[in-house]
C-alpha cells in the first residue's frame, strides 16, 4: 500500500485482513484522534498479552502513529521491550475521503534470523546511533546539534570557553583542506588531553570549539585554558612540520543559568583575545586589563539624525566600544576622513538631512573605504527596495528599529569579527605572496648575476633596470591608457626586465669584455644576444603559454629596437615594438650611459639626459621621453641611493 494512498472502505478491509497474516496487531486510528492515541493504547485491552503490546505502547515516548498523523506520511521504528524486538509501522491513508493512520506491529522473535553480519549492523545501529548523530566526524568532538538538543536548555554551573583557531582559513588555502582538518584534530586532541572526562568539547563552528567544564573553580579554569593555549602552540601537526598553530580563547563562568548567555560572554572575550592572537582572555583577565588601561576599545561611528536613537545605541555599546557620533552624512564623511581605518564599524541611518545614508555609501564605495570599514544600516525602513539598494552598496548587515539590545550587540560583534579575520587573512596572504615574490626575484637575480659576471659588470645593472622600469611604468599609467597596462602586466614587465640580457651568456667573453671599440664583425656577433636570449625562452615548452615568459621573450628580442626602425634584430618601427621592450630599452640605455663599463667611464646624469634627447643613442617613443623627463630628478636621486 503506497503512502498517502486513497482507497475505499472495502479495499481497506481487505488490506487489513492481508496485513493480519503478517503482523500480530493491525489497528486503524482517525487523524483527529492522533493526540489521544497513547491514551487509547493504554485503555485498549484487546492487545495480545503474549506480545504485551499494551505495556509496549505505555512505554512509547515517540509514538509513530502520532508522528505519521502529524506529517501525513509513513513512520516506522524498532523497539526492544523485555529483551524482545518489535517492528512498528504507521501509515497515513485516506479511506473513503476520511483521514486515518494504520498501525502495524510485528514481533521479531527468535524465529527471525538477520544473519551474523546484519545482526552486528543492527547492534551497531542501536549502540552507536547517538555517536553518529552527535559526533563531529573530523575531530570526534560533539557537534553543534548536540549543543542544540542536549545542552542549550539546561541550567549550568560551569566554566564556558570559546576556542578559535587563529588564521584557520589560511591553513586551508595555503596547505590544503587536509592540513586544516589535521589542525582541527590536533586542537581537539590537545584539549581532551588536558581536561577531565566530565568536561565536554563541542565543535561549535567551522574553526570554533566550545568547551564546557562543569563545577570547576575559577582559578583552576583559568590555568587549564592557559595550559591548553600553550600546548596547542607547541603541538606538531602530523604531516605538516612547518605549520605552527595557535588559538584565541575567551572564558567565563556560568552560575546556575542557561548556557546561551555565557556563550555570548565567552564570544565577546574570545574576540578580545583575537586582537592579539594566541591569547586567553577570561573575565578575571579582562578586569585586570581594564584596570591597567591595556584594553583597547575599538571605535564605532554612529550616524543618525535622531538624538534619541544615538543615545540608545551609545547606551547599548559604550561598555565595549569607543563611540563617536555624527548627526548627518556630511559629518560622517568628515569623521571617516579623520579616523579612517581606526573606525571598526559604522552604524548608518538611511533617512537624514544634508546627506542621506545611500549618498554616504556611494562615496564610501567610490573611495573604496567600504573594503576596510564595514557598515551596518540602521533604519525603520524595511521595504525590499531599501534593503536591496543597501546591500547593492555593499553594507554588511541591516538592523531595523526598534533596537533589540542583544541583536545590535551581537551583530556588531559578528561584523567586526568577520572584518578582523578578513584583514588578518589579507595581511597573511600578502606576506606569503611577498615571500614567494622575494624568492622568485632572488632566483632571477642569481641568474642575471651569472650573466653580468661574464660581462664584467658591477652586478647592479639588473637592479637598476628593474627600478627604472617600474618608475617609467608608473609614469605611463598616469599619462595614458593607450597601452592597456594592468597592475598584473606591469608587475610581470618589472620581473621580466631582469632577463633582457640573458642571451649574452652565448657571446664570447673576448667580445663581451673587450676594452676598446668593437669591430663591425664583433658588433654583429654581439647583436646576436637578443636572438640567443629569445631562443632560450622559446624552448621552454613547459611554460610557453605563460604570460611572464611571453613578456620576457619580447624584452629579450626587441629591447635594442628603436622607434624610428633603426634598431635590431628585426628593424621594428614605432608601436610595432611591444611597450615592454620599449620601456626596458630606454632604462637599459640610461643605465649603460651612467655606468662604468670595460670600454668606457660612466657619464653624469645630465650628460646622459643630453645624449638621449639628442638622439645619440637612437630614437625613443615620445610618450616615454615625456614620462622620463617628468621624473628625471627622481631617477637621479634613486640611482645615487643604490650605488
Amino acid at each position: 500500500m503506497a503512502v498517502d494512498e486513497k482507497i475505499t472502505a472495502r479495499q481497506a478491509e481487505k488490506e487489513i485482513e492481508n496485513f493480519k497474516k503478517v503482523f500480530q496487531a493491525v489497528r486503524l486510528f482517525t487523524v483527529e484522534d492522533a493526540d489521544h492515541i497513547r491514551e487509547s493504547c493504554r485503555e485498549n485491552q484487546s492487545g495480545c498479552e503474549k506480545c504485551n503490546f499494551q505495556e509496549m505502547e505505555q512505554q512509547c515516548q515517540n509514538c509513530v502513529v502520532a508522528n505519521a498523523a502529524a506529517s501525513r506520511s509513513e513512520r516506522g521504528k524498532l523497539e526492544v521491550f523485555d529483551g524482545v524486538l518489535y517492528q512498528l509501522i504507521a501509515r497515513y491513508v485516506e479511506i473513503g475521503g476520511k483521514e486515518y493512520v494504520m498501525e502495524l506491529i510485528r514481533l521479531l522473535d527468535n524465529k527471525w534470523s538477520f544473519g551474523q553480519l546484519n545482526h552486528e549492523k543492527l547492534v551497531d545501529l542501536f549502540v552507536h546511533y547517538n555517536d553518529k548523530l552527535y559526533k563531529d566526524a573530523i575531530t570526534d568532538a560533539f557537534n553543534r546539534r548536540y549543543y542544540e538538543d542536549e545542552m542549550k536548555e539546561r541550567e549550568w554551573t560551569a566554566g564556558i570557553a570559546l576556542v578559535d583557531l587563529d588564521d584557520f582559513k589560511l591553513y586551508n588555502d595555503t596547505y590544503g583542506h587536509n592540513a586544516g582538518d589535521m589542525a582541527l584534530r590536533t586542537v581537539a586532541d590537545v584539549v581532551r588531553k588536558h581536561t577531565r572526562k566530565s568536561d565536554c568539547l563541542i565543535r561549535f563552528g567551522g574553526d570554533e570549539f566550545l568547551l564546557v567544564m562543569p563545577d570547576i573553580a575559577e582559578d583552576v579554569f583559568n590555568k587549564k585554558l592557559q595550559t591548553i593555549k600553550k600546548r596547542v602552540h607547541e603541538a606538531n601537526i602530523p604531516g605538516y612540520t612547518k605549520l605552527q598553530i595557535s588559538i584565541s580563547v575567551g572564558g567565563t563562568l556560568c552560575q546556575n543559568e542557561k548556557i546561551d548567555a555565557a556563550v555570548t560572554r565567552a564570544d565577546h572575550l574570545m574576540y578580545q583575545a583575537k586582537n592579539n592572537k594566541n591569547m586567553v582572555v577570561t573575565e578575571q583577565e579582562e578586569s585586570r586589563l581594564k584596570q591597567s588601561g591595556a584594553v583597547h576599545k575599538q571605535k564605532i561611528l554612529v550616524v543618525d539624525d535622531s538624538e534619541m536613537n544615538r543615545e540608545i545605541l551609545i547606551t547599548m555599546l559604550e561598555d565595549d566600544f569607543d563611540i563617536i557620533v555624527a548627526e548627518n552624512g556630511m559629518e560622517c564623511m568628515e569623521l571617516l576622513k579623520q579616523y579612517g581605518k581606526e573606525i571598526s564599524v559604522v552604524l548608518l541611518d538611511i533617512v537624514m538631512p544634508v546627506m542621506d545614508g545611500f549618498e554616504v555609501l556611494t562615496h564610501m564605495n567610490r573611495n573604496r573605504w567600504i573594503e576596510d570599514i564595514p557598515v551596518i544600516m540602521i533604519s525603520s525602513e524595511e521595504s525590499d527596495a531599501y534593503m536591496r539598494r543597501a546591500f547593492q552598496l555593499r553594507v554588511s548587515d541591516y538592523i531595523s528599529r526598534p533596537f533589540d539590545n542583544y541583536v545590535v550587540r551581537q551583530r556588531v560583534f559578528n561584523t567586526i569579527k568577520l572584518y578582523a579575520k578578513q584583514r588578518r587573512l589579507i595581511a597573511l596572504v600578502s606576506d606569503h605572496i611577498h615571500e614567494n615574490e622575494k624568492n622568485s626575484q632572488m632566483m632571477i637575480e642569481v641568474l642575471s648575476q651569472i650573466v653580468e659576471f661574464r660581462n664584467g659588470e658591477s652586478g647592479l645593472h639588473v637592479l637598476h633596470i628593474k627600478i627604472l622600469t617600474e618608475m617609467l611604468l608608473e609614469g605611463i599609467l598616469q599619462r595614458t591608457d593607450q597601452y592597456r597596462l594592468t597592475p598584473e602586466t606591469c608587475q610581470m614587465i618589472s620581473i621580466a626586465s631582469a632577463f633582457h640580457d640573458i642571451g649574452k651568456i652565448g657571446i664570447d667573453e673576448k667580445i663581451l669584455n673587450k676594452p676598446g671599440k668593437l669591430t663591425a664583425e664583433e658588433f654583429a656577433e654581439m647583436k646576436k644576444h637578443t636572438l640567443i636570449g629569445a631562443s632560450m625562452l622559446s624552448k621552454m615548452e613547459r611554460y610557453k603559454d605563460e604570460p611572464l615568459i611571453d613578456i620576457a621573450y619580447q624584452i629579450c628580442r626587441w629591447h635594442h629596437e628603436r622607434y624610428d626602425g633603426k634598431g635590431y634584430p628585426d628593424g621594428l618601427v614605432g608601436d610595432e615594438i611591444p611597450i615592454s621592450a620599449q620601456i626596458v630599452s630606454l632604462a637599459d640605455v640610461y643605465d649603460a650611459l651612467i655606468s662604468e663599463r670595460a670600454y668606457k667611464k660612466g657619464f653624469t646624469h645630465e650628460r646622459a639626459i643630453e645624449m638621449i634627447l639628442g638622439g645619440e643613442c637612437g630614437t625613443f617613443n615620445p610618450i616615454l621621453i615625456e614620462c622620463f623627463m617628468e621624473i628625471e630628478q627622481k631617477i637621479k636621486q634613486k640611482m645615487l641611493e643604490i650605488q
